[in-house]
């Protein structure tokens, strides 16, 4: 291990951070760690108009609530222009770029008759070698980076293999534009140099930007950065990724109800494997991640096996810890699922959790398990508990309640005593009684076991309930 591993996430604030930035974000860490290096967080805010400070935050936002923490201060790209103009200007004065002054009516032109002609629609190069002499009269220049007409630019990716591009296909991409902004791939050249880093791994839609921006190392002399582009995340019929499929911002995975712990676990998996290990803890992951072990074909995300797994995280987590999730999500989650964020009763909600976590696939299933506790006298009911309380389960309630004033020491054990006895004498089925118990006890037809909604409730409420419905 070395600690001159430097990786960076850098994301652009033109909205959340989507689940595939997530995960870009975890093999970056994840690689730093592994080979005791660093991560670097860079804010890729050129797109002055579609930058915004609410996005900016959901990206912080969202790595914190993921437990990804950067190294050292965010950079923050925007802030280096005057660099990367110098860089341009650079390369303009050694031959290595152009100005160019087309307009666009002629670059629309172009591309209309490459496409005709079968070729890709790219710049033909016509300022390359010209006399800015020849510039139309007020035309604002942008500056074009000269790339090699001749030969391949060679990456070899620690994901996809050696990857030949032939220079012909690449045509002079812009450094500056008129208004003198820096481009992306020029920024993005810059600031990894600028940044020291080593490793760059990032999704594979960055595969051409990657044989762009090796030109331009070269050209300034400059050592590339190794490479590793990570096929993108399919939804499970094998498409683009997209909001039908779960492509959502991490704090809505967050807002659901989802331990950070569970979608990193979830995430690692989706194109990295250890053998047939389903399960990690994040030490286990720093020990075995690398990227060699990264496919080469694109995951799909399965909404079912992330449940799967965040309900097993739930059941081994403290209940302190499970608390504090359920104190972190928004207060409006908590009020649509029962929960008054000024007067909740956090260690009722405690005391019920051993009860809870077993039904229980989210934090939000926990919320909703837990509603009967909390919900006021009388209960409303929902349908299926109103068609249970029927005029004969109401019958047999009204022979059960004696029984049940007569308990005297009130917990799961005592009432399942009771009712169980009460069954018997009375020639019934266990169900018989439980459901139309259930569904005056918790205005449902579903909860956990009754025995156990009885003791969390304590005698009072359980009987005032019961009264209620009779």
């Amino acid at each position: 291990m070395t600690s001159a591993v430097v990786t960076r996430f850098a994301p652009s604030p033109t909205g959340f951070l989507h689940i595939g930035g997530a995960r870009t974000a975890l093999f970056n860490w994840l690689y730093a760690k592994a080979k005791g290096g660093r991560m670097l967080l860079r804010i890729e805010d050129t797109d002055r108009e579609r930058s915004t400070p609410e996005a900016v935050d959901a990206i912080l936002d969202g790595l914190a609530w993921l437990e990804l923490h950067w190294d050292g201060e965010p950079v923050y790209q925007h802030e280096n222009q005057e660099r990367h103009r110098a860089i341009a200007e650079q390369l303009l004065g050694a031959d290595m770029a152009y100005r160019c002054y087309c307009s666009a009516e002629e670059l629309a032109q172009m591309r209309e008759k490459a496409r005709a002609e079968g070729r890709p629609p790219v710049y033909d190069g016509r300022w390359r070698d010209r006399d800015p002499a020849e510039a139309p009269e007020g035309a604002a220049p942008v500056i074009r980076f000269k790339a090699p007409r001749e030969g391949e630019t060679v990456i070899d990716d620690a994901v996809q293999g050696r990857v030949t591009v032939a220079n012909k296909e690449l045509d002079d991409l812009i450094l500056l534009r008129s208004d003198g902004t820096p481009t992306y791939t020029l920024s993005v050249v810059v600031d990894d140099h600028d940044m020291g880093i080593t490793q760059v791994i990032r999704g594979d839609d960055h595969l051409t930007n990657a044989a762009r921006q090796t030109q331009i190392f070269a050209a300034l002399g400059w050592e590339s950065p190794r490479y590793a582009h990570v096929p993108l995340i399919h939804g499970p019929d094998g498409a683009k990724l997209s909001k039908r499929h779960g492509a959502l911002g991490v704090e809505a995975y967050r807002d659901m109800g989802y331990l950070p712990a569970a979608l990193r676990n979830y995430l690692v998996r989706l194109g990295w494997s250890h053998g047939d290990t389903e399960i990690f803890s994040t030490q286990e992951m720093i020990r075995w991640f690398d990227l060699d072990a990264i496919g080469r074909a694109p995951a799909r995300f399965d909404f079912a096996k992330l449940e799967s797994l965040n309900s097993y995280y739930i059941d081994i987590s403290s209940d302190d810890a499970l608390i504090e999730g359920l104190k972190s999500l928004p207060p409006g989650i908590l009020t649509q699922h029962g929960m008054d964020t000024e007067t909740a009763d956090w260690d009722k909600l405690a005391s019920a959790l051993p009860v809870l976590k077993p039904r229980a696939r989210t934090l939000v299933d926990l919320l909703e398990g837990a509603r009967f506790l909390f919900a006021t006298r009388p209960l409303a009911l929902d349908d299926k508990a109103k068609e249970i309380l029927d005029d004969q389960s109401a019958g047999t309630l009204r022979a059960l309640l004696p029984r049940l004033e007569a308990v005297a020491s009130w917990d799961a054990a005592a009432a399942e005593a009771a009712i169980r006895d009460f069954a018997e004498e009375e020639g019934l089925k266990l169900g018989a009684i439980a459901q139309p118990l259930r569904a005056a006890l918790t205005g449902r037809a579903t909860s956990p076991g009754i025995f156990d909604v009885m003791a969390l409730l304590g005698r009072e409420e359980s009987l005032a309930r019961i009264r209620d419905r009779l």
